[in-house]
């Protein structure tokens, strides 16, 4: 057991590490897209599925309620959660448009949309980013190993240079808070750490 222990501890940290060392430029540039679509009146919309869903809901609560410290709301929604949306969409359309539709309904320009996708080929982010494309509003994925269809797709693709689906996911943990801390950090000033 110490030496399944010890590997995943291993590989995780590396999944880290070598995020960092590909996207931290990216990751800035998300952070400076969030930046000015709160401070222009916009919003972030965030979705996935399964874990990625459950990420998705996180991000938001960390915006609208707080991170690190009390500052005002900030307006997060996770496209993941009303279930009378998603299974109207689903049983009337398709579950591919369950995203896009809310995209339509509730996106604008000066939005950001951000899509979680361990593989990069859930086709309802698929068509979530060519919704939000279609508004106009800048579009990023999380993503994981070769980022799969979305990589070609969005204005900005953050994928986690791994092929273990459990460390692509703590590794987009760890980006979803450092998202929230550096916009809290750019918007509200020095955090201590």
């Amino acid at each position: 057991m110490d030496t399944i222990l010890r590997q995943s501890l291993h590989d995780s940290m590396a999944a880290k590490q070598d995020f960092y060392n590909a996207h931290k430029a990216d990751l800035f540039q998300l952070v400076d897209w969030v930046v000015a679509s709160f401070e222009s009146g916009g919003k972030l919309l965030v979705c996935g599925n399964g874990g990625s869903a459950a990420d998705a809901q996180h991000l938001a609560a960390e915006f609208v309620n707080r991170f690190l410290i009390d500052r005002r709301p900030l307006p997060a929604l996770a496209l993941t959660t009303d279930s009378s949306i998603l299974t109207s969409i689903g049983n009337d359309f398709s579950f591919d448009d369950i995203f896009a539709k809310q995209i339509q309904a509730l996106g604008k320009s000066n939005d950001v949309f951000l899509g979680i996708s361990t593989s990069g080929n859930s086709p309802n982010v698929v068509q979530a980013v060519e919704a939000a494309g279609n508004i106009g509003m800048p579009t990023a994925i999380l993503t994981g190993g070769s980022g799969g269809a979305l990589a070609g797709m969005a204005d900005l693709v953050l994928t986690v240079p791994s092929d273990k689906t459990p460390h692509i996911q703590e590794t987009h943990v760890w980006i979803e808070h450092m998202l929230c801390w550096l916009v809290d950090e750019k918007m509200f000033g020095s955090l201590q750490v």
